[in-house]
């Protein structure tokens, strides 16, 4: 009898190895941590962005380009959850998850900008270059604080700071 599609037996163990598809990964949710950075160093930048909006298209800018903020924390937020979810799962389903996730979180943002697109105040320069600039520059900034070792996944450990010195010794 021959070994099975989900498990095959290797020469000298005594075990079962699982199928990388039905292996799940363990560890803490890096995806949501880094999301949740994303948020957090988006919100001081988008008072700018809506300045920004204001000084070039006025009011009708500011909807716009607050609309296309809020899309983006969305999509990062949305894309953490559904990568996380999926590694709970299996490795297999995470890379589809990453793959099929990405092109119906782009859909959907296609579809949420052109449900706006008839309204009054929607502006359509401000939307699309907010949207640009705030899906590249949050992710070339988070590059600085996202690990690149397996020692740490997710955001890198930030230096401890020196103990205080005691005043006398």
């Amino acid at each position: 009898m021959g070994p099975s599609a989900t498990a095959r037996i290797r020469p000298g163990t005594a075990g079962l190895m699982a199928s990388p598809l039905a292996t799940r990964a363990e560890g803490p949710d890096v995806e949501r941590q880094v999301a949740a950075d994303i948020v957090r160093r988006a919100l001081p930048v988008a008072p700018i962005l809506l300045a920004g909006a204001a000084a070039g298209w006025g009011l009708h800018g500011v909807f716009s380009a607050g609309y296309a903020i809020v899309l983006v924390l969305a999509n990062f937020v949305l894309s953490a959850a559904l990568l996380a979810w999926a590694a709970r799962t299996s490795l297999g389903l995470l890379m589809g998850v990453a793959l099929f996730g990405y092109l119906g979180r782009l859909a959907l943002v296609t579809v949420a900008v052109l449900a706006i697109s008839g309204q009054s105040w929607f502006s359509p320069i401000p939307l699309c270059g907010t949207l640009l600039l705030t899906h590249l520059g949050l992710l070339i900034w988070e590059t600085r604080y996202v690990s690149a070792s397996l020692a740490y996944p997710g955001l890198k450990p930030r230096p401890a700071r020196p103990a205080p010195r005691q005043k006398g010794s």
